[in-house]
């Protein structure tokens, strides 16, 4: 059983990185716990206001400065200590007086003296934050206040302010996000696009811009409150062919909003034979490990399960290690015949690991010292392999650090028969050795893993339960294909949403072009839950003191669904038709949590 752990979020403040972003705390790429506690249950709440949260100072040349104290100490202080009044450098004689004062032309930094700034203050230069060095000898580089996340550089502050210079809590909505096409089978319509569907929860209309490169490709309001669904054209080297796996430079677009925003991609965005969508991860909320979930090598086919590492940051480097004992994998882009290997990216640049005959990615590990962006999925598969049809998978995959051992797991709704469920594959995959499991209610499958990167699959399941791990796992589902016997729809992956990372608030997007959409919300017995406002009911237990309802979704002007509740709930969104659906989370918090 997991110990009960404490939520724990991360507030970053801005400063500055070669993306553009601008943020005052590193990205994270450990699964280091932050020092701060901080949720929001208001997704119009996710940035703070345009003003810095705290006051500075300025010394007499005008320059911010540091929260380092600026007057002597009381008491005496120790002989040679120097210490500041003002810009004036005291060196202190062990006996509460000084030997030396001297009065700096510039600034007075404690502990150096006279300088020609304070360490770790900051000014601006245009667009340009500067932060003077630790030796007080000049300014450092300390980002760009990028307008079309519309920040701008305040020169009191010496910072960066705007909607998302400071975001409120680590969540799926943010203003910086990397779509990426995925590989589809080569059959496939190209005249159905692929699109981004941006949904707007603030109060004020963000400007939207999409480049690929240096290439302006789509600029977009989205006022308060609205949807905009955006179509952009499929990357050749992204969408073609079967492997091998490949390097492609500049491959991903890059999209920037300029007030907090939730971005959803869909491949393709139709209705249709081969379809797939992901809840997209803002930038802010990347870090630099992954666990991989994939699907197996179709052989009778020759269509290979991928996953898909996208950089923000130009010299990324990224070490690739293949699940246990290796996999087949078609070797290219620096990645050898067993899935293990390393590769440079910059920013927007794309590496698709591809399988090869009998192999499967999933238990795969994704290591880079800067924050990356993996998708995982299959070109098109069977679930499972034999029963027909086939169906694209993809899913942007959790930060490792966001992982916990507990989830629930749930089947969706079966159609034309909304009374029934729909069966799916359900794997556990082990983050770290010696992985314990307990189900509610229990399961006939293994309890334990060895190995990390090794999983538990239950195959063909309607089951409702809890899971409950001594240690972080990954737990993916995916619809049985259609002719397994549980009505219309082909296959989808969906990542369950660990219960720690429920919020009390969601806006999710259905795509008013499929036959049905649905939700599956998942919430604690007895809790109120809206959507659109209307009390959502049906639920029956899943498990642990948890209920499972589905809510067929009807059509609104924008796509967009408010879902509301006073606790945390989890949600999922999905769409069907015949011999084709996608299934995305609704979205979820992402907070750095220590390990079980």
């Amino acid at each position: 059983m997991v110990r009960s752990l404490a939520c724990v979020s991360l507030v970053l403040a801005a400063c500055g990185d070669s993306t553009g972003q601008v943020t005052e705390a590193p990205q994270p790429t450990s699964a280091t716990a932050p020092e701060t506690t901080t949720t929001s249950g208001d997704p119009t709440s996710e940035a703070t206001s345009d003003a810095p949260t705290t006051a500075s100072t300025t010394s007499t040349s005008g320059e911010p400065t540091t929260d380092a104290p600026t007057t002597a100490p009381p008491g005496p202080c120790p002989m040679g200590q120097i210490v500041c009044d003002g810009d004036v450098a005291q060196v202190c004689d062990g006996m509460g007086g000084f030997s030396d004062e001297t009065q700096c032309a510039s600034a007075c930094a404690p502990g150096i003296g006279c300088a020609d700034c304070v360490p770790g203050t900051k000014q601006c230069d245009g667009q340009n934050v500067l932060v003077c060095n630790a030796e007080g000898t000049g300014y450092d580089d300390g980002g760009y206040c990028d307008p079309l996340l519309g920040l701008s550089c305040d020169g009191q502050w010496g910072g960066c302010v705007g909607a998302c210079a400071k975001l409120g809590s680590l969540s799926y909505i943010g203003c910086e996000y990397y779509p990426t096409v995925t590989q589809q089978y080569d059959i496939f319509d190209l005249n159905n696009p692929f699109a981004v569907a941006v949904s707007n929860a603030a109060d004020a209309t963000a400007m939207v811009t999409i480049t690929r490169g240096d290439e302006l490709i789509a600029q977009v309001t989205v006022p308060a409150e609205d949807v905009k669904v955006i179509t952009l054209p499929f990357v050749p080297e992204l969408i073609q062919g079967s492997g091998p796996t490949k390097h492609a430079k500049k491959g991903a677009y890059r999209l920037r909003s300029t007030k907090p925003v939730t971005v959803y991609q869909f491949m393709p965005l139709n209705a249709a034979q081969s379809n797939d969508a992901s809840l997209l991860l803002p930038v802010n909320t990347w870090t630099g490990n992954y666990l991989v979930a994939s699907w197996q090598y179709w052989d009778d086919y020759l269509l290979p399960g991928f996953y898909s590492v996208v950089a923000s940051q130009d010299n990324t480097i990224v070490k690739l290690q293949g699940p246990p004992g290796g996999t087949n994998t078609q070797a290219g882009g620096g990645v050898d015949n067993k899935g293990s290997g390393m590769a440079l990216l910059n920013t927007g640049d794309v590496l698709t690991v591809f399988s090869a005959a009998g192999g499967d990615l999933t238990g795969s590990f994704v290591r880079a010292d800067k924050p990356v962006q993996v998708i995982g999925g299959h070109e098109c598969t069977q679930v499972p392999i034999g029963v027909v049809a086939c169906d694209h998978l993809e899913e942007s995959l959790f930060p490792l650090e966001t992982l916990s051992g507990e989830y629930f797991v749930g089947p969706p709704v079966q159609t034309p028969n909304n009374a029934l469920e729909k069966a799916t594959f359900v794997r556990i995959i082990a983050a770290e050795d010696d992985t314990s499991i307990v189900y509610t209610p229990d399961q006939a499958a293994a309890k334990t893993i060895a190995k990390a990167g090794e999983f538990i699959e239950i195959a063909t399941t309607t089951d409702r339960f809890k899971v409950d791990a001594d240690k972080r796992v990954l737990v993916v589902q995916y619809m049985v294909s259609q002719e397994a016997g549980y009505g219309t729809s082909d296959p989808a992956m969906l990542q369950a949403v660990p219960i720690l990372q429920y919020r009390d608030n969601y806006i999710v997007y259905a795509n008013k072009l499929w036959v049905q959409n649905f939700a599956d919300i998942i919430a604690p017995d007895g809790a109120n839950v809206t959507v659109d406002g209307a009390m959502v009911t049906g639920f029956k237990p899943i498990g642990a003191g948890y209920s499972l309802a589905h809510l067929e979704l009807q059509d609104t002007a924008t796509g967009g669904h408010s879902m509301n509740s006073t606790v945390k709930f989890g949600v999922s969104t999905y769409g069907v038709m015949d011999y084709g659906s996608y299934w995305y989370p609704g979205g979820l918090d992402l907070a750095l949590l220590p390990p079980e």
